[in-house]
């Protein structure tokens, strides 16, 4: 079965920093884009960050583009995601997501059919 298993949330300071981890398993992902995504309960999901198959290229949301970073480590086969300068909006549940693209960086969720269960994030004032 495969599963993609989010890591790293948890209770913040604004301003502090926070690195989320996201592990398959069951199979490797290195030849796709993989994105995090994050919900806040009633509203929609919302894209945060996308990082290509190889990790050469990536894309933000607008909230996030200069404070976040994705990377990959294929070897280790595993995608991170660096937050730094959290502020209290920054508050949801991340997902973890792999895209059904290699090269295309999409901040759909629908072009993602792997999703992980989330990890909490949650920043305080």
């Amino acid at each position: 079965q495969v599963q993609l298993v989010e890591s790293g949330g948890g209770l913040v300071q604004a301003g502090g920093s926070l690195r989320l981890s996201c592990e398959p398993s069951g199979r490797t992902f290195s030849s796709r884009a993989m994105g995090w995504f994050r919900q806040v309960p009633g509203k929609e999901r919302e894209f945060v960050a996308a990082v290509t198959g190889n990790g050469d290229k990536s894309s933000y949301g607008n909230s996030v583009t200069g404070r976040f970073t994705i990377s990959r480590d294929n070897a280790k086969n595993t995608v991170y995601l660096q937050m730094n300068r959290l502020k209290p909006e920054d508050t949801a549940v991340y997902y973890c997501a792999a895209s059904i693209f290699r090269d295309r960086l999409s901040g759909n969720f629908y072009d993602y059919d792997y999703w992980g269960q989330g990890t909490q994030v949650t920043v305080s004032s």
